[in-house]
């Protein structure tokens, strides 16, 4: 059973001097680090004595505090149970070494939408099911039975600024219920009535821009994203007795008009300065404006700023009868469904089947690709970005071959007789290229169940009784005592027994056969679970975390399984030099208490391969 955390990661918040003394939280091999405003606050000798801490120090301009083996379930539990944001700096070390700006808006805008997918799916599906029944006859839109499951299927995606505003509130930390509010003023029945009759309106004089918010995605993330910095504000000036309804009013009396006023015609702008950007590219060759256009498509889907092209949409059905633009992205719809088929086909996890199956489904059915993008291939990237290269491919075919259509439809099987007419047959072949070829480069190339979270229990645990097991030097160089270490929690034990190598080469090698339980993307740290019970870390130079992973070269990765020499990591020792560091490497039996004792064998020179330690088990 997995151990609570939560009582200790209040009390080491509290002890730092509280989260509004922290500037920024991540955590290494075996220690959380936190930076903070005023050392002179936080109370060292309480942290000291609370279950769970070994050690608490004070290095390199911050509050270390020595976890161990249990490190990341602490960190974790202290982003849940206080006010600190794993953004603005407080993350993990890999979100500190890794995470780019591209990466963060992905993983928002994926989190954003992870918990609508079922119903999206669902509403997808019986829309796929209603377009089937009234081209068979089945069913005809005057009928009350077509109206009413219409508005079942519809409803989700009309109001999708309702829905997202939910799930953005959690992500953001907002009041989900005022976020809510907001999101139904954009979808207001009076304004979208406005928005419709062309009216125009102003707010305290000043002329609003108005835009269609139904269907709509980013100004409402962007609204609540605003919300939520404004009630953090307010929440530090208002007094109590008035928070709860006060906080409530202010924000809704500026978020609104602010939306109104500048967020929503911002990401209309946005989409209107790509449809004329089209526009230009057309005019000098249609062939490669249609590769393009397709190959951005799933991209300016994901930002949703897709819809600023439909004023030249509906212009060009006005002016020639039939449009371009939308049929040349039409395929893209395919290539997100034929990838996330590859998903579906090649994992044999039940709840990516459960997903992706549906999700395939509902994009090339009803041409619904949300549950698609966000549940799968955005999620995994490169089923994304594989959908992304054969959208281009085939926005290119339809393109030459001069598809149109005479009114605006989204792709879909059931709707591809709406595209017969010039073209057709080129459109049928660009959809078939999309589709199928990127399942078949998604199923063969771009996924594998490697790409999921790997769960605690897949690596295997440690043995109840230990065997006698001899550890090897992982690199050459001198052999050092650990209480020679220039760091107090390895010098001390504090992390268990072992000895240190001061390297004279990069080439970190495994001391023992066995399961890597730790990787660090980093590559300053090495955790080895072997078969006879030990658990080993190799920890490469001292406070090397701060490099977040330059001068590290992985070359292997968690749960895989390793063998006795083994390369691990290649360090660059002259990195680690020129950056003022140590590069003494200690390796320590983290479950030193389960044997009688661990002895170091050899001292001086050692090479690589020679015994190191003896584990003498109990």
């Amino acid at each position: 059973m997995a151990k609570n955390y939560d009582q200790l990661s209040k009390d080491i918040v509290k002890y730092v001097g509280g989260t509004e003394n922290v500037i920024s939280l991540f955590h290494c091999a075996t220690r959380l680090r936190f930076k903070v405003k005023d050392t002179a606050v936080v109370d060292q000798e309480n942290l000291s004595q609370l279950s769970g801490v070994i050690k608490v120090l004070e290095s390199g301009g911050q509050i270390q505090i020595v976890i161990g083996n249990h490190v990341a379930d602490v960190c974790e539990a202290v982003f849940n149970n206080t006010d600190l944001k794993r953004d603005a700096g407080a993350q993990t070390e890999e979100g500190a070494g890794k995470q780019n700006l591209l990466n963060t808006f992905m993983d928002t805008i994926s989190g954003i939408f992870a918990p609508m997918l079922g119903a999206m799916s669902g509403a997808g599906m019986l829309k796929a099911l209603l377009i089937l029944c009234t081209t068979l006859n089945l069913l005809t839109p005057e009928m009350g039975t077509y109206r009413i499951l219409q508005a079942a299927g519809d409803g989700v995606f009309t109001f999708l600024p309702i829905m997202l505003a939910v799930t953005a509130a959690k992500k953001f930390k907002a009041n989900m219920f005022v976020s809510m509010a907001v999101a139904a003023a954009l979808v207001y029945p009076d304004l979208t009535s406005a928005f419709s009759a062309g009216e125009s309106l102003t707010f305290l004089k000043i002329p609003v821009v108005l835009v269609s918010y139904t269907s709509s995605v980013i100004p409402i993330i962007i609204s609540v994203y605003v919300l939520s910095k404004l009630e953090k504000a307010l929440n530090k000036v208002m007094p109590a007795m008035v928070k709860n309804f006060l906080i409530p009013l202010v924000s809704l009396v500026v978020v609104v008009p602010l939306t109104f006023l500048v967020i929503g015609p911002i990401a209309d702008t946005a989409g209107k300065l790509l449809a004329s950007g089209y526009t230009g590219m057309v005019a000098l060759n249609p062939v490669i404006a249609g590769g393009i256009l397709g190959l951005i498509w799933p991209a300016a889907v994901m930002f949703g700023v897709h819809w600023g092209f439909v004023p030249i949409v509906m212009n060009n059905i006005a002016t020639y009868g039939r449009d371009t633009l939308f049929v040349i992205t039409g395929p893209n719809n395919m290539a997100q469904a034929g990838a996330t088929l590859g998903v579906f086909l090649k994992t044999k996890n039940k709840e990516i089947k459960e997903l992706a199956g549906p999700s395939a489904l509902s994009a090339v059915l009803a041409g619904i690709t949300e549950p698609a993008i966000y549940g799968v291939t955005l999620r995994f990237k490169k089923p994304f970005f594989i959908g992304a290269v054969f959208s281009g491919i085939a926005g290119a075919i339809v393109a030459a071959a001069g598809t149109g259509a005479p009114t605006l439809l989204g792709t879909s099987l059931l709707s591809l007789p709406g595209y017969i007419g010039t073209g057709f047959v080129g459109f049928l072949i660009a959809c078939a290229i999309a589709y199928f070829g990127s399942a078949i480069v998604t199923y063969l190339f771009g996924y594998s169940d490697d790409m999921l979270p790997k769960k605690k229990e897949e690596v295997p645990a440690a043995v109840e009784a230990v065997k006698d097991e001899v550890l090897k030097a992982p690199v050459s160089g001198r052999a050092i005592p650990l209480s020679e270490v220039k760091d107090e929690a390895f010098a001390e034990g504090m992390l268990g027994k072992g000895a240190a190598i001061i390297p004279e080469n990069g080439d970190i090698c495994a001391p023992c056969d066995g399961v890597i339980s730790v990787m660090y993307p980093t590559g300053h740290a090495i955790g080895i679970q072997t078969p006879a019970g030990a658990e080993v870390l190799i920890h490469i130079g001292m406070d090397t975390v701060s490099l977040n992973g330059k001068g590290f070269d992985v070359r292997v990765k968690e749960g895989q399984a390793v063998k006795a020499g083994d390369l691990l990591v290649k360090a660059d020792l002259k990195t680690i030099k020129e950056a003022g560091l140590d590069s003494t490497t200690p390796v320590i039996v983290t479950n030193t208490d389960d044997y009688l004792d661990v002895k170091q064998e050899k001292t001086g020179t050692i090479r690589q391969g020679e015994n190191l330690l003896m584990c003498i088990g109990k």
